[in-house]
């Protein structure tokens, strides 16, 4: 049926390929395996010889493969998509192989797969393997592992809905929750927690929202429609006050988890925090001060900021300047408006209280008010040296920050301020500001206020 020139190319088509499979695809002849399998094994001289044709039993390829490789050809066949052609001419095995092994797994399950040697089928061992029950256990075990990882694809893509090939570390933890409880009757909870490398705490904690959502699936629906109803309009105090109305007794904290479960918030327009960067205006100069608020004498370190004090009536702002020497405020200005007016006024009355030979470095943050030409000019003027922070960098300022906090501490919170104006507010921190300059004491100082501190040391200013 075929020439001798076809039999010796078909040989070392062979030679080159080691793969019977490749040959026929590459010759496309002949036509049966079984005429090729008998080519190769007549053109052996010896039975040794013939023992080791890669197409009928070796190490390397044998006749009957393990468990594992057959495992590998179904996943990759029916759960990863490949064709079957192809993984059969990669593993060296014929397509009708893969189908019986398929047959087999459906029908008996992947321990059916495991074809023990005819000496173990028999209920003998070779001689010289005494561990073989060991070999067969770690067998097991990596079948019992593929079979997880096969159940877990199965599980992702019938459920969840994912496309084959999905990348299991991507998947977060509800998603991984809903698998394991789908396979925690055929596999110990840890093990698949293990396999999808997720945290035992993250998994009991999706279980218990799942359980929360559960109990609450009626009480969910309650609150969504009050808050519809509103027309999104309601908080969750609101929400409570309608469902206690209508006898649905449910706890502030269980309505808010509900809300924000539903992302339910009421739109409003939020108040916007006031900023007083407004961009690079002028260029910014180096941080001199550089976090170092110790000075040895007084008037070498100022520094500066503005606060602010909400009360019912409006808001009322502070610009003082604090000496580092001692920590006492210098001079300071009081205004309802945090303007370059405000820092000016502050600024002039700190001049004022300069000796002739005193020029001080005044370190302040970066915003608008110290950069517009008023500012810059009355610094030139008295030969002032300016120092700024980074770019919302607070610590950079600390120290003065520290002023506020207690000055707000002493003053301001935990005090009602209903009914009071803004001028007799601010005649109160203008009274606050002295008392503190004057007369209130600082352990650092020796117990003395700053004014009394620089009477006792000779500084008149």
């Amino acid at each position: 049926m075929y020439s001798e020139e076809q039999y010796h190319r078909a040989l070392e088509v062979y030679e080159e390929t080691q793969s019977v499979t490749r040959t026929i695809a590459l010759l496309g002849y002949p036509a049966r395996r079984q005429t090729l399998y008998n080519w190769i094994n007549r053109q052996r001289k010896s039975p040794e010889d013939r023992s080791t044709f890669c197409g009928c039993n070796t190490p390397e390829h044998p006749r009957h493969p393990p468990a594992e490789i057959k495992l590998e050809a179904l996943h990759r066949c029916f759960e990863l998509g490949e064709t079957v052609q192809k993984v059969a001419d990669e593993l060296g095995y014929s397509t009708a192989s893969i189908y019986n092994w398929r047959k087999i797994y459906i029908r008996k399950g992947a321990s059916a797969l495991m074809r023990p040697p005819k000496e173990r089928a028999r209920g003998k061992l070779k001689e010289g393997q005494p561990a073989s029950s060991k070999e067969i256990d770690e067998l097991k075990a990596k079948i019992q592992d593929m079979e997880l990882e096969i159940d877990i694809l199965k599980e992702t893509i019938a459920i969840l809905k994912k496309d084959q090939g999905v990348n299991m570390n991507r998947l977060c933890n509800k998603e991984k929750t809903v698998i394991v409880d789908a396979l925690n009757k055929k596999y110990p909870i840890p093990m698949l927690l293990d396999k999808l490398q997720m945290a035992k705490s993250s998994y009991f904690s999706q279980k218990r929202r799942r359980s929360f959502q559960a109990r609450h699936e009626h009480d969910s629906m309650l609150v969504i429609k009050v808050f519809n109803d509103s027309r999104q309009r309601h908080g969750y105090r609101r929400v409570k006050a309608v469902l206690d109305r209508e006898g649905h007794i449910l706890s502030e904290k269980v309505i808010r988890r509900i809300m924000r479960e539903n992302n339910l918030a009421s739109a409003g327009k939020k108040a916007k925090k006031f900023r007083s960067y407004l961009g690079e205006i002028s260029p910014a100069v180096p941080n001199l001060i550089k976090r170092d608020f110790h000075a040895g004498k007084p008037n070498r370190k100022w520094l500066t900021d503005v606060t602010e004090f909400s009360i019912p009536a409006g808001k009322v702002h502070l610009s003082p300047t604090i000496d580092c020497y001692d920590g006492m405020p210098v001079a300071w200005a009081v205004s309802d408006r945090p303007d370059a007016r405000l820092v000016n006024v502050m600024l002039d009355r700190a001049i004022e209280s300069l000796p002739q030979d005193a020029h001080p470095i005044i370190h302040t943050d970066r915003g608008c008010r110290y950069r517009w030409p008023g500012w810059i000019e009355r610094m030139d003027k008295a030969g002032l040296t300016r120092s700024m922070s980074k770019k919302g960098c607070s610590p950079d300022n600390a120290a003065c920050e520290g002023f506020f906090g207690r000055l707000k501490n002493e003053m301001f919170y935990n005090r009602s301020w209903e009914g009071v104006t803004i001028p007799e507010f601010m005649r109160q921190l203008e009274e606050y500001m002295v008392w503190y300059r004057d007369k209130r004491i600082k352990m650092s100082l020796g117990g003395l206020s700053p004014m009394e501190y620089r009477r006792l040391m000779g500084v008149t200013a």
